[in-house]
């Protein structure tokens, strides 16, 4: 997952400097973040106020959540403040090829970010 971050990075930074307001998420801990959104509804025990560091209900933003996994993994972070979300990752498997042009291929390169922010912005 975190190999992914310089894509994440950089779309984040050109979604900035375009004035376009979306997050780029990018975890390498997901099972942490879902344990907690669970404590916050009653029904785990785990360290809930992780969320309100992470994702502060004062900055809320649609997000664009990237992985170099299934992106349905990510999916749940939108309903910690209700926002937007587009989950970008790998739903096919075994393709090979330079690392640019596979990240191309399953949409997790900076420009389908990047696009993914744009779209969000623009609903």
């Amino acid at each position: 997952m975190g190999a992914i971050i310089p894509e994440a990075l950089a779309a984040a930074d050109r979604l900035d400097a375009a004035g376009i307001p979306a997050d780029v998420v990018c975890v390498t801990s997901p099972g942490l973040l879902f344990k907690a959104l669970l404590a916050r509804q009653g029904r785990a025990d785990a360290p809930a106020w992780v969320l309100d560091q992470v994702f502060p209900a004062s900055r809320a933003t649609p997000l664009v959540t990237v992985l170099d996994g299934h992106p349905h993994t990510l999916a749940f972070l939108a309903t910690i403040n209700t926002v937007q979300c587009v989950n970008l990752g790998v739903t096919r498997f075994g393709q090979s090829g330079s690392i640019p042009d596979v990240y191309r291929y399953h949409g997790i390169d900076t420009d389908t970010i990047v696009r993914a922010g744009t779209d969000l912005a623009s609903r």
